[in-house]
C-alpha cells in the first residue's frame, strides 16, 4: 500500500486509495500467456472446423513461447515473490468449508480472504496443471516435426508412449477450453470488476481492499 500500514481503517483514509496488487511484469506475464493459450487454441480447433489454413508453425512457435513463459513464471514465484500467497493451508479449507454452507442456507459470515482466495487458489492449481500437460506433452511432439533448428525424429518413443502423450495433449487441450470459459465468466461479473481492472491498472482501491481482503492475511 502507499506509505501506510495495511489495516482497515487507513485503507479507507482520503489520499490512501490505492493498494498495488499487480506488478506490470506480473501483468505483462498474463496477458502474454492468455494471447498465447488464445493463438494455440484457435490453431488447434480452428483446422478441425474446417477453417483451413498453415497452423503448424504458428502453434508449435506458440507453444514454445508459451513454455519460457511458464518456465519465467515458475522462477519468480520461487524465488522472486512470496508463493505463499497461492498456497492452500487450514485457512482456505475452513473458507471453502463456510462457501459451501453458505450455499444451504448457513447464515455464518466468510471470513475475509488474504490476496487470493480458496476458489482462485483452487482455480491456480488446476491451471497449473494441465499448462503443464499440455506444455510437457507439446514440447516432446515437436519431435515430430520439421523446424529450422532439428529435424524429426519420431522413433524417440514407441507408438504406445506416443498414444500416451497424444491423448494427454487432447484431453490437456479441452481442459484448457473449459478453463477459459469459466475464467471468462467469473472475470466479466460485475463482483469481480475490481480484479479485472487490476489486472489491467496494477492496482485496487482502498476501499475495496478493506471490502475483500483481510489485511492480517495479506499486507499489501
Amino acid at each position: 500500500m502507499d506509505q501506510i500500514t495495511p489495516n482497515r481503517w487507513t485503507a479507507r483514509a482520503p489520499g490512501f486509495d490505492r493498494v498495488r496488487r499487480h506488478t506490470l511484469l506480473d501483468r505483462a506475464y498474463h496477458w502474454l500467456m492468455a494471447l498465447a493459450v488464445l493463438v494455440l487454441m484457435a490453431t488447434a480447433f480452428l483446422p478441425i472446423l474446417g477453417i483451413k489454413f498453415a497452423w503448424l508453425d504458428i502453434h508449435w512457435i506458440t507453444g514454445v513461447a508459451l513454455a519460457a513463459l511458464v518456465l519465467i513464471h515458475i522462477v519468480r514465484a520461487l524465488f522472486f515473490q512470496d508463493w505463499r500467497n497461492m498456497w492452500i493451508g487450514l485457512a482456505d479449507l475452513r473458507e471453502l468449508w463456510r462457501d459451501a454452507a453458505g450455499l444451504v442456507g448457513s447464515r455464518q459470515r466468510p471470513a475475509l480472504p488474504g490476496k487470493y482466495d480458496a476458489a482462485q487458489k483452487l482455480y491456480h492449481l488446476g491451471v497449473a496443471v494441465v499448462i503443464l500437460a499440455v506444455v510437457g506433452s507439446g514440447l516432446l511432439m515437436l519431435l515430430k516435426i520439421d523446424t529450422p533448428f532439428w529435424r524429426r525424429n519420431p522413433y524417440w518413443f514407441s507408438a504406445d508412449t506416443w498414444g500416451v502423450i497424444y491423448v494427454i495433449h487432447g484431453f490437456a487441450a479441452m481442459a484448457i477450453v473449459a478453463i477459459v470459459i469459466v475464467h471468462l465468466y467469473f472475470a466479466l461479473m460485475p463482483d469481480s470488476w475490481y480484479l479485472l481492472r487490476a489486472m489491467v491498472r496494477g492496482w485496487i482501491s482502498g476501499k475495496e481492499y478493506a471490502q475483500h481482503h483481510d489485511p492480517a492475511r495479506w499486507k499489501a
